[in-house]
This record gives C-alpha cells, structure tokens and sequence, in this order.
C-alpha cells in the first residue's frame, strides 16, 4: 500500500478492489500494522500513559446528553487539565473517552473514518446499532494492549432516527457492550457520577436540565475522586457537553457551559453535597 512516486499516479490496486464497507477490515487486509492494537509491547514493560476519567450520559426529551470531565492523569499527577474527551462520531453519534488517552484518541479517530467510510461505499448512514457495533469489533481488536495496562474503555451516544430517541451504549475491555437505560457512567469517576445521576435523573427532562444534570454528576465525581476534575472557575475550565437530537449534534459553547457551572458551584457554596432527592 505504500505510495508509488515513480508510477502513472494512479491508485494501488488495493483501493480498487470491491470488498468490505468496513475501513477496519480493509486496513486489517492490507496494512494490519497500522491497527493499533496490532502494535506489541516489550515484555515486561511498564508504561505509565496519562488516562481520562470520568464520562457521563443521559437522556432526555428528544434526545441525549453525553459530558466529559477536562482531567487527565498519570499516576498521582495530573498530566493535563483541559484535555477534551467527548468527540463527535457523526452527525448524530458521540464518544466519550475512559482509559489510556492517546489510545483513545486514536480509535475515536479510527471509528469517525469507518463510518465516514461506510457512508461513501454504501450511500446511506449506518444505524446507530450497527455504529455500536463496530465500536464493539474495535475494542476487541485492542484487547491485547488493555492486558498490558493500556485499556480504552469508551461510552457512545446517540439519536436513533428510526426509534426517535437518544440511547446511550457502555463498554468493557473485551469489547462486551450494554445498552444503558436513562443514564450512564465511566470512568475513574464513574461510581460516584453514578450515583448522583441515579438520584437526579428523573423521566421528562429537557436539553437544558440534562445539561444541568450531568453537571451535578461530574461535580460529585470530582468531589469524590481525585482523577476527575471539577468546573475550574480560576482558569475557566469547564466540561465538554454535546447534545445530539434529530437535528443532529451540537456542543455546548463555552459560555453556556460555563453559566451551568457557575450556577451549579454558587448553588454548592451554600448546599456543599448538592441538591436533595425527597426520601419517599
């Protein structure tokens, strides 16, 4: 597949020949070195990567909300503070990153230009099923570096245009995926986001109360777990939050989410563990 500089210019043969619709099995067939879970560790070596933390979801009215703490971590320090770890897969998917960051990175960036691929061999969009579907075949294809310690453990979310309504898909090492009713978390983070997400979430809510929602998570997960962090009103860092609806995804500006956070954090000042579900 490398580039020939002394031929007519024309394409290898490779990129001519019918076959799949998916650009994993293609990259597999003809340059599997490229995969990154094809790459191999030195045995017995130890390499401390910085890691992303804590991803949540929910869903909503019309659509799903899915939000992405700005800490990255390496061991005890804190390797980056304003990392972004929500990214678009299409017009109408998202992905949250967990695990170790540059992996991440790298297959959110593979899995955009497999359905970017499929779109322009098959002429329509893949199904927001077949899309958590072919996250599932990517993970497992990483499985030999997440037993060497450098896992990927990503959440995807999603309107569905043939059921019209957000849905949320969660993962685990293997590649093993779950459909996640109302909300979601992963993550360092993930239990205590979880449990504010459990007491919170409540059916009927608008794009503007999510937003608000996943907030009071990430800054319950922080208040709890030194690898998330919390709104940063000295630097003006703030969560990454994308709403997907059928008109397809938008990411909150920075101002709107920085409104939230202030909101939620003068709210904090004078209710420190957050806002009250009625016992009964």
């Amino acid at each position: 597949m490398e580039a020939n500089t002394r031929g007519t210019g024309r394409l290898p043969a490779a990129f001519l020949t019918p076959g799949s619709s998916s650009f994993m099995d293609f990259l597999a067939d003809h340059a599997p070195q490229l995969l990154p879970g094809a790459r191999a560790l030195p045995e017995g070596l130890t390499i401390e990567a910085p890691h992303g933390t804590t991803i949540v979801s929910a869903v909503f009215d019309g659509g799903v909300v899915i939000a992405g703490d700005r800490r990255a971590t390496m061991g005890n320090v804190i390797a980056q503070r304003d990392i972004e770890k929500v990214f678009p897969a299409d017009e109408y998917s998202a992905v949250g990153i967990a695990g170790t960051a540059g992996l991440a990175v790298e297959m959110v960036r593979l899995f955009q230009l497999e359905l970017e691929h499929y779109e322009k061999i098959e002429g329509t969009v893949l199904s927001l099923e077949g899309k958590a579907n072919r996250l599932t075949s990517m993970i497992r294809g990483n499985l030999g570096m997440a037993m060497q310690g450098l896992a990927v453990v990503p959440m995807f979310a999603g309107y569905d245009l043939d059921l019209g309504r957000g849905r949320i898909f969660t993962y685990d090492v293997t590649g093993g995926r779950s459909e996640e009713r109302g909300f979601a978390a992963t993550g360092s983070g993930s239990v205590f986001a979880r449990g504010s997400l459990k007491k919170l979430y409540r059916t009927g809510l608008t794009g503007d109360q999510a937003a608000t929602l996943v907030v009071q998570a990430l800054y319950d997960a922080a208040d709890d777990d030194s690898a998330t962090g919390g709104p940063d009103l000295a630097r003006k860092i703030f969560p990454i939050i994308t709403l997907i609806t059928e008109d397809g995804l938008r990411r909150l500006s920075e101002d709107e989410v920085a409104e939230i956070a202030v909101s939620v954090t003068d709210h904090r000042r004078n209710q420190p563990d957050g806002p009250q579900a009625p016992l009964l």
